[in-house]
């Protein structure tokens, strides 16, 4: 019996499948159910930057935070790498065979592998500028230049572009050309010396914090010069260095040695001219770090602390007398928080509307109800593992707020796509290009499943 109708309901399977069920209307014999793989394309982001496309050149952590950042909130970010992979992929812990840091760092991202050391690889970049809007490296000073790849040449190609350049020091200055990594640039900054306990050597956050800091600074720049381009139609260059993003973070050291000639040091867990605000011992030998610098929640403090006669005292009664007192200060509130558990000291000081909290590890946060809340853990899919769970996107946006669709992948995981579809080559060409080493081809899990069915 002919079918006249066809009923088609498309359903979605996860973040990168789509399930579409053929049915006929009348009776039939027949039903198909199709699963057809999304092979990782972008999706109609809303975010308040989708429409933008960003080409991401940039390896380690600094360029691909900032291009995390773009993708975090709706852009399409292209992501370059070698074959061998970014150097991120050898970062942090993995979980059968798989980088969990490039997981994250390489999120929402089209993966790319391109031999930019061959001229042909180097022309596969010029094209696909053509069609960007922001370009984000963090080579060494001058190498793209050596490439023919430099600003000057790229903004030829598209005036309107926009070129992030991260690096140690800055594109000019007597250290431009030296490497640098982000704990490079804290030791240079200042930031390294004030960072630790005072009785031993700079001691240093165990994450990539300047990287990060510079990422953040290097989008930020990236942001604003689209809103200039928006309005002028011009494209420009943002110069964002790892050892001034870390130097920014000295603001109050800075003027202090201009006038009084004061050089800071390191103060251990607690925060000069700012007392109390420090990490303090419990009765069972955890610890809870208290922030009370302001007259009122000092009074709530000592209210807390059965000794509201402090708020009065004239050694603790102001701000600056406290900071003059404060290890007088300290030594009173230390020898308070050690006659509690840590479980009660927490509810005291919460009921008492004082800032304080037990130092959270990441076990810590995965239990948290706020964390949870907050949507700060979110799981995602992965090519191999399933899933994976990734930090959450900050900040959060009431109207057009970021989200994570996919988890990185694997090495030139949409070169093909992403050589077809925007650099308008065929796939012949593409072929040939990665016979030859210039391009890596990689198929995800999904894509295969497509093949087989």
């Amino acid at each position: 019996m002919p079918v006249e109708e066809i009923v088609v309901d498309i359903q979605l399977v996860d973040n990168n499948n789509i399930s579409i069920d053929l049915k006929p209307t009348a009776c039939g014999a027949f039903s198909d159910v199709w699963t057809i793989a999304m092979n990782h394309a972008p999706p109609n982001a809303s975010g308040p930057l989708s429409g933008y496309r960003v080409l991401e050149l940039g390896s380690t952590v600094a360029g691909p935070f900032c291009g995390r950042l773009f993708a975090d909130f709706g852009a399409e970010v292209i992501k370059v790498e070698p074959a061998e992979g970014d150097a991120v992929r050898m970062m942090g812990k993995s979980y059968e065979g798989q980088s969990l840091y490039a997981a994250s760092i390489l999120r929402n991202k089209s993966l790319v592998s391109l031999n930019l050391r061959s001229e042909e690889g180097r022309e596969i970049v010029r094209r696909l500028v053509k069609e960007c809007d922001v370009v984000i490296e963090n080579f060494r000073p001058g190498a793209l230049e050596k490439w023919g790849l430099g600003y000057d040449a790229l903004s030829e190609i598209n005036p309107s572009l926009i070129m992030v350049r991260i690096s140690g020091f800055g594109q000019n200055g007597p250290y431009s050309e030296r490497a640098g990594y982000g704990v490079i640039g804290e030791a240079v900054s200042g930031l390294r010396h004030v960072t630790g306990d005072p009785d031993r050597p700079p001691s240093r956050a165990a994450v990539s914090l300047t990287d990060c800091v510079t990422g953040l600074y290097a989008a930020f720049g990236a942001v604003m010069a689209l809103l200039h381009q928006k309005k002028s139609g011009v494209g420009q260059l943002i110069d964002a260095s790892l050892y001034e993003s870390a130097f920014s973070f000295m603001e109050p050291h800075v003027p202090a040695y201009e006038k009084l000639g004061f050089i800071a040091n390191r103060a251990g867990s607690k925060l000069p001219d700012s007392t109390p605000n420090n990490l303090y011992s419990s009765g069972d030998g955890s610890h809870i770090h208290i922030t009370a610098m302001g007259n009122a929640v000092f009074q709530r403090l000592a209210e807390a602390m059965g000794q509201a006669h402090l708020a009065t005292h004239p050694d603790y009664a102001e701000a600056r007398a406290r900071s003059l007192n404060s290890d007088a200060l300290d030594k009173l509130i230390s020898d308070w928080t050690q006659s509690l558990p840590l479980t009660e000291l927490e509810q005291r000081l919460e009921s008492a509307g004082v800032p304080a909290t037990r130092i959270f590890t990441m076990e810590d946060i995965f239990h948290d109800a706020h964390f949870k809340a907050r949507d700060m853990l979110l799981e995602v899919p992965h090519d191999t593992l399933g899933t994976v769970t990734v930090a959450g996107v900050v900040p959060k946006l009431s109207v057009t707020p970021g989200r994570v669709y996919s988890s990185g992948g694997a090495v030139g995981r949409d070169t093909t796509r992403v050589l077809s579809e925007i650099a308008g080559m065929s796939k012949d060409e593409i072929d040939r290009l990665g016979s030859q080493g210039i391009v890596f081809q990689s198929e995800d899990r999904h894509s295969k499943q497509a093949q087989t069915s």
